[in-house]
């Protein structure tokens, strides 16, 4: 009788586990549903929101497109505050928007997505590896 009664209930468990898994979102669905909720922005390209979490108006450089280590200064009176950076390779993203030293600036490597940024970005460069 004890050993139906643990047949049954180890019977019972492997079940759940086995629907548990049926169920479960596979990590290609969950990572698609994040990349979604982040923001359009395609591998190879830097993207720029103009607002933060990745709300405003969109602007994207294509890693081909962009010279390695020239500064590129956003249009005249645009910024960003949110970013993604998809290009394979750092980004710094400059308070300035000539890319001085002097402000404020950071390094995003590949794969970031910052939703706020810690100052208002003018300029940015691409840095190889």
């Amino acid at each position: 009788m004890f050993m139906r009664r643990i047949r049954t209930v180890a019977a019972a468990l492997t079940a759940s586990a086995a629907l548990a898994l049926l169920c479960a979102p596979t990590a290609g669905a969950a990572a698609a549903a994040g990349r979604e909720r982040l923001g359009p922005c395609d591998a190879g390209q830097l993207c720029l929101w103009t607002k933060a979490a990745f709300h405003g108006t969109r602007s994207t450089s294509e890693l081909a497109d962009i010279g390695i280590e020239d500064c590129v200064t956003l249009p005249a009176g645009g910024s960003a505050a949110s970013l993604a950076n998809r290009t394979g390779r750092p980004v710094t993203a400059y308070q300035s928007a000539t890319c001085a030293e002097t402000g404020e600036f950071t390094t995003y490597p590949s794969g970031t997505w910052a939703p706020e940024t810690p100052f208002t970005v003018r300029a940015y460069k691409v840095w190889e590896h």
